[in-house]
């Protein structure tokens, strides 16, 4: 099913993001949490990019085509412009479709020396007109930043992107994570004034431990309200109370996004079962 059909039948689309293991060996864990995460009933599994073979780690693919037949759940594969191009983004295609994939998430991807920028996709748009192209029946889903992209501009800007995403086949959004659902709101005030009807999943990624707050937190550059702020301040030296005020957060943010009308809500759970299952149990009866 087209994720498209989904934000027609539910007031909130609720879905968990998952990444592939970087060595082979690790997958039979991360099948067995990923069991465990089909037991929260997510609407869909999204499944950042790896290319898996020589390459080393498990493939999108591979993940993707477990979610759907073994555990029933429609993934969301996440494909990079980077790294890629038309002749070896044809093949990722159609090994989608051979494992009745449709639905793809259609990214730019990170600048980095092991992925050398694309000489067919400058841009995410890029790749979503060629996978409509080339794929006409898949859905495809684009990311969007509520403060904005790093490189962009201005704010307009931004917009004009996500405009290009749309015009290029894009038929949802899912958000870069934050921490200030009011950055969600605005964004999503002035997405609506420019024209951009599609749905948004709020993107949510509880901070439960302290290498987190470097790693994520610095890098994702969201802004950071007094609550967090001193939530981090209290709890960083204490590993077990910064878990659970972590995961409080959260559901508090999530409550808030839910109640206020948010089209679904993406929780960026890091493989780690414990924590969707906290989050989910402090959210389900809003579900």
């Amino acid at each position: 099913m087209k994720l498209s059909e989904l934000f027609k039948t539910k007031p909130c689309v609720f879905s968990i993001e998952c990444f592939p293991p970087k060595v082979a060996e690790n997958y039979p864990k991360m099948q067995a949490t990923l069991r465990q995460m089909a037991t929260l009933q997510p609407d869909f599994i999204s499944v950042t990019y790896g290319a898996g073979g020589s390459a080393g780690g498990v493939s999108t693919v591979e993940i993707a085509a477990f979610l759907k037949h073994e555990l029933q759940v429609e993934p969301l594969a996440h494909f990079v412009c980077m790294g890629s191009d038309e002749a070896k983004m044809t093949a990722d295609l159609a090994a989608l479709a051979k494992n009745d994939i449709c639905n793809v998430l259609a990214l730019r991807g990170d600048v980095t020396p092991l992925r050398p920028a694309s000489p067919h996709f400058v841009h995410a748009s890029d790749l979503a007109a060629f996978i409509r192209y080339k794929q006409p029946g898949f859905g495809i889903s684009g990311a969007c930043y509520p403060e904005g992209h790093p490189e962009s501009p201005t704010v307009q800007a931004d917009l004009e992107g996500l405009k290009r995403k749309a015009e290029a086949g894009a038929d949802h959004f899912i958000t870069q994570l934050f921490f200030d659902n009011y950055q969600y709101y605005r964004f999503l005030n002035r997405a609506r004034k420019a024209g951009l009807t599609l749905p948004v999943s709020a993107g949510v990624m509880p901070i439960v431990k302290k290498s987190q707050i470097e790693r994520t937190v610095a890098l994702s550059a969201a802004s950071l309200p007094a609550d967090f702020t001193k939530m981090i301040a209290r709890y960083q030296d204490d590993d077990r109370a910064l878990f659970d005020a972590g995961i409080d957060y959260a559901v508090r943010q999530l409550r808030d996004l839910i109640e206020g009308g948010a089209d679904g809500v993406h929780l960026y759970a890091m493989n780690n079962f414990e924590v969707a299952q906290k989050v989910y149990d402090g959210i389900r009866d809003l579900l």
